[in-house]
């Protein structure tokens, strides 16, 4: 694959290198076909309400890793979205039964106009001493800005003779807001530099009983399932140490939380250090946790253990899964997250018996770095659910969310980032937000996720209230538009307006 190359300071942006696209409005089933036949283009709005920053998911990986220090290399502002993932880190430790979170060590080199003007090399190199000599990390990050960008300062130069100085690795990330309009290619700059200056070559072909698994901060589902494998799990990177991460080479295996977070670590893994990438997309819904320990079991040449683990686990939950269905029959649901977290979800509600009647999918990659299909989380779900009418990727934009919350106004409304379910609030929906994208995995999750959901509908006096009284900033014109109606290409038709990308 030519897409992979670590001697270069900086990864190709996904709309490059897997020709992803933040613009659909469709279908589910065409948006698989034209994906898998390399027909599927973005489109341009004409107008936007906001967008995501590659540096903010940059800094998601670097933060949480536990004995590091990031610099954020450009005005102070930036560095805001650094703090906020030194909240998560604190507040979800102990999901991951982390005994003694250390310190974060956070820094901006705070430019000035006057460093727009001249360059903010020399600050970056004082700054790095500085945070240096302060904290004494295993390593340090250093993270580009869009101002930083403009001004052309070479971090990646500085980054290099700061390394031969201190002696410990000093990691530029190319991941400048404006360099991409997927905002998950800042996931991509960082695991490059991780590889990079992080990961070891394995010193022998002898594995070890660790299986790597790429994440965000969820809760520990793993050693659970790996324990009867004979494996643990190695997390990458939320409270991962730079020694650990070194060693993730030896593990026997990579699995992926999320195929869209962990497509471009996956691949380098397999490619470059030859550890093997699990052949299909994560556990969510029963069908693909059938799949996905059979694959398990296989690739650790253990398929009667896989059998068995999945006997276990079925008789265990599958009565209770099945006393949700009977809860759940004739609701409907609307989702929206990032891209294969989201279609995650439109498979375990329709694993619970729920109607998914519209998504808005924050981006879509037609095909993840491994190049395998096997690993299309949304693919799985369309085969194993149906279809889904109104599948939409729209990065953000909440104005055409609300537009179809209006239309189609579904029994819930789930949501995988905060701030958004407030909009489900004010139209009386009964709304749902959890961080912890490993709550709905496997046969418990699907039970546990459930359980979660029928409280959501059994109290719904909360959003009522809400609807009562809440004003809408949006004018009744734009109820009366179709959701396409600022895209590039839009022509409204006797269907309302929809335009497939």
């Amino acid at each position: 694959m030519g897409t992979i190359n670590l001697d270069l300071p900086s990864v190709e942006i996904r709309e490059i290198r897997i020709n992803s696209v933040s613009t659909y409005s469709g279908d589910a089933e065409t948006l698989i076909k034209k994906s898998h036949e390399g027909s599927l283009k973005d489109a341009n709005r004409k107008f936007m309400q906001c967008s995501g920053c590659s540096m903010q998911k940059a800094a998601c990986m670097t933060v949480l890793i536990q004995d590091a220090a990031v610099i954020e290399h450009g005005p102070v502002g930036c560095s805001s979205c650094l703090h906020m993932f030194d909240f998560s880190y604190r507040s979800d430790a102990h999901l991951r039964n982390v005994s003694e979170p250390t310190q974060r060590k956070i820094y901006s080199t705070n430019i000035s106009e006057k460093d727009t003007v001249y360059g903010g090399s020399r600050k970056l190199e004082k700054t790095i001493r500085e945070v240096y000599e302060k904290t004494h990390p295993s390593v340090i990050f250093v993270l580009s800005t869009c101002a930083t960008a403009i001004v052309g300062d070479d971090i990646e130069s500085v980054c290099i003779e700061a390394e031969d100085e201190l002696g410990i690795p000093v990691v530029s990330i190319t991941c400048e807001g404006f360099r991409s309009r997927v905002w998950t290619s800042g996931f991509d700059s960082a695991y490059h530099g991780i590889a990079r200056k992080l990961i070891d070559k394995p010193e022998t072909d002898e594995k070890n009983n660790k299986i790597n698994v790429i994440n965000f901060w969820g809760s520990d589902r793993f050693t659970e399932w790996f324990k009867p494998f004979g494996y643990e799990p190695n997390f990458i990177v939320p409270f991962s140490k730079v020694q650990t991460l070194r060693k993730s080479s030896e593990s026997a295996l990579t699995v992926q939380a999320c195929s869209t977070l962990g497509s471009y670590l996956g691949a380098v893994l397999e490619q470059e250090f030859g550890v093997p990438e699990l052949e299909t997309a994560p556990p969510y819904g029963i069908k693909q946790t059938d799949r996905w320990f059979r694959a398990i079991g296989k690739a650790l040449h253990q398929e009667e253990k896989a059998e068995e683990v999945i006997a276990e686990k079925k008789a265990k939950y599958l009565p209770e899964i099945e006393s949700l269905r009977e809860k759940f029959k004739g609701k409907t649901a609307f989702v929206t997250g990032g891209a294969a977290h989201g279609q995650a979800l439109t498979a375990v509600l329709g694993e619970l018996g729920i109607k998914v009647v519209g998504t808005s999918i924050f981006h879509h990659d037609p095909l993840f770095d491994s190049k395998r299909v096997g690993n299309d989380q949304l693919d799985h779900s369309v085969n194993d659910y149906g279809n889904i009418g109104n599948y939409r990727v729209c990065c953000k934009q909440e104005y055409e969310i609300v537009n179809l919350l209006h239309r189609l106004h579904p029994d819930l409304f789930i949501s995988r980032h905060p701030g958004m379910t407030l909009w489900g609030a004010k139209f009386g929906i009964p709304c749902i937000q959890i961080d912890d994208e490993h709550f709905c995995m496997g046969y418990e999750g699907l039970a546990d996720y459930g359980h979660r959901l029928l409280e959501v509908l059994e109290n719904d006096e909360f959003v009522n209230t809400i609807h009562k009284h809440a004003s809408n900033p949006y004018k009744k014109w734009w109820f009366e538009q179709s959701p396409d109606l600022f895209i590039d290409g839009f022509e409204k038709d006797k269907d309302g307006g929809r335009r497939i990308g």
